[in-house]
């Protein structure tokens, strides 16, 4: 679909960070506000960690360049209906 539509690929040059600004900020957020506090112990313990600061990231944390608002605030979806028993009219 991308080929049709005559998308292509475009590398960043190694060495180049400043090449893609959107990564690198992100990169430094994570340090800076993650990474340089925390000493991990386990693989797991930082994937959990990490997980949590992500979601915080993208749920909570206000981003300036959206006007202080979280990119993708938490949704509050509605409880889901419990499964019809086999054999019952739905």
């Amino acid at each position: 679909w991308l080929g049709r539509l005559g998308a292509k690929t475009l590398f960043i040059a190694p060495g180049s960070p400043w090449e893609n600004g959107y990564c690198e900020s992100f990169n430094g957020k994570l340090r800076d506000e993650l990474l340089n506090g925390e000493l991990f112990y386990s693989l797991k313990e930082a994937q959990v960690v990490i997980e949590q600061w992500r979601r915080h990231y993208n749920t909570r944390r206000p981003h300036s360049s959206l006007g202080y608002r979280p990119p993708a605030p938490a949704a509050h979806w509605p409880t889901p209906m419990p499964a019809q028993q086999p054999g019952t009219i739905q």
